[in-house]
């Protein structure tokens, strides 16, 4: 006799990470090649001599320290094993069979996984042809079963990115009882004024008698802890109250939690290399475009090339030289914005293909 399990799971996709090869240079994943800082290093080397114990479940200490530094009070803040962990948690708590989510595509991979594991009904919104959020479609696409809108802003894999008043509208056109979540993964990177703080933004929302509106943040991207999976919601107090419900106990460990802290105290520095990210950024998309490449202008810790049926050839090209990018194969190529020197043997890479 087989276990019966849910059919229409068969046909899920599993979510591809970026591929990690011996000897290459991984520029596949956007994660910060510096890694952790020293100080957080010791930090989590501290606190591994109690991990007999559990940890905090409700991550009191960093809470509190997040409430401070956004202005939030504690009640509007949920913690989760990264930000696709609290994507997946507000999709099940907004969601059943019967719902449906709408998001950008192509956008944040996971988002398809996470709805179709919950059993809801999704709806895809084709990028507008400058590769960016097509809001007035994604508006137009909301029906009575929308129960949550993702607006991945800076967007993965395209890097393209909203203004506040594109936001604004967008929101004003949303009912009231539709979450539209802000997934700001990459916020860090960004440096066009006209891109809009989220959490500043939602504040103003709530201010106004809207509480459908959330933001999703990280640390696995600016503050280099992808590893350890630590990310968090700033909501209304009765979203962040259901995300509390649903997430698993323990699930934020105890390492996770005072790498973050550590991390929030040495955040100029971190933010510092954030910056420096963002001058490679600009380097390396104006030598792309000098050789010829479309590269539409990133405000997250990467690159995208619109490279359509190319992308195959050009992802094996890369590998050849090795070099790991990560390939949308019919679509493009999201390239991590990497030290000086692993940028320069990508873009070595990129200039040499003629597929």
């Amino acid at each position: 006799m087989t276990v019966r399990t849910r059919a229409d799971l068969v046909a899920l996709p599993g979510y591809v990470p970026g591929r990690t090869i011996p000897g290459a240079i991984k520029l596949a994943s956007n994660e910060v090649s510096a890694g952790p800082l020293p100080s957080v290093v010791r930090a989590i080397a501290d606190a591994a001599t109690a991990v007999n114990r559990y940890p905090d479940t409700a991550a009191t200490q960093l809470v509190a320290r997040l409430g401070e530094k956004l202005g939030v009070p504690a009640e509007q803040l949920a913690v989760g094993c990264g930000s696709v962990t609290l994507c997946q948690q507000l999709v099940q708590a907004t969601c059943t069979d019967a719902d449906e989510v709408v998001f950008a595509w192509r956008s944040f991979e996971a988002y398809p996984i996470i709805t179709a594991v919950v059993g809801a009904r999704q709806a895809r919104v084709p990028l507008t042809g400058g590769h960016a959020l097509d809001l007035d479609a994604m508006a137009a696409a909301i029906t009575p079963n929308t129960r949550l809108v993702f607006v991945c802003n800076p967007n993965n894999p395209t890097g393209t990115a909203l203004t506040r008043a594109e936001i604004e509208r967008f929101i004003e056109r949303v009912p009231s009882d539709v979450l539209v979540v802000i997934d700001e993964a990459y916020k860090e990177f960004v440096d066009d004024p006209d891109v809009p703080d989220g959490v500043e933004l939602a504040k103003a929302q709530w201010a106004a008698g809207r509480d459908n509106v959330a933001v999703l943040r990280t640390f696995s991207k600016a503050y280099g802890l992808a590893g350890l999976r630590v990310g968090y919601a700033v909501a209304s107090p009765a979203v962040a109250e259901t995300l509390r419900k649903v997430y698993v106990p323990f699930s934020v460990n105890a390492l996770a939690q005072v790498a973050a802290l550590a991390s929030l105290d040495a955040e100029a520095e971190l933010m510092e290399r954030c910056r420096a990210i963002v001058a490679e950024r600009a380097r390396v998309r104006e030598e792309l475009l000098a050789a010829g490449f479309e590269v539409p202008v990133s405000q997250a810790n990467f690159v995208w090339l619109p490279l359509g049926e190319r992308t195959a050839a050009f992802n094996e090209h890369c590998l050849s030289h090795k070099v790991v990018v990560r390939a949308f194969v019919g679509d493009g190529a999201r390239v991590t914005i990497g030290e000086p020197e692993e940028n320069d043997a990508f873009l070595a890479a990129a200039k040499s293909f003629s597929g």
